[in-house]
């Protein structure tokens, strides 16, 4: 098991884009549209207050009429946010997205934020190893080590 330091490295950027807490939804719902985005970290300087996401914005917002222009994304942000460490594995960080409920993870390294993970981060990374394992199998029934029956032959 990979751990997911591996897919923060394999990005073309490590931009992880973020609001302030006093933003508005709109402003915030803004950068996730241009830049294509599921979710925003809410930070204030370098500390992570909350995560924002298309979910909140769906279950807060439009469900209780409020108005994206003049609500602060403060006011609907997740938070507490769940985070992990580099080092921790993509089984482990889907484990814990599973369990909470969750389609994003900040990934920090000693209090600092290293990037952001997301559930098809995640999933396109295990697939990708299951991939190279299924083809490490084919390749040693298929390859010069003989087949497994035969092997199983020579055990009997």
């Amino acid at each position: 098991m990979r751990p997911i330091s591996n897919i923060l490295k394999a990005r073309t950027s490590s931009t992880v884009y973020a609001t302030a807490p006093e933003a508005t939804v709109f402003e915030a719902l803004r950068v996730m549209a241009d830049k294509n985005l599921g979710a925003l970290l809410v930070m204030r300087g370098k500390e992570i207050v909350g995560i924002f996401s298309e979910r909140d914005y769906a279950r807060k917002i439009a469900l209780f009429d409020l108005s994206s222009r003049d609500t602060p994304v403060s006011k609907i942000m997740s938070s507490p946010v769940i985070s992990v460490s580099s080092s921790q594995s993509s089984h482990e960080c889907m484990a814990i997205m599973t369990r909470n409920r969750l389609r994003h993870l900040p990934v920090l390294d000693d209090g600092e934020l290293v990037g952001i993970v997301s559930i098809g981060d995640l999933v396109k990374d295990i697939i990708a190893e299951l991939e190279f394992s299924n083809d490490q199998l084919v390749d040693y029934i298929h390859g010069g080590h003989g087949t497994l029956a035969a092997e199983a032959q020579q055990l009997a």
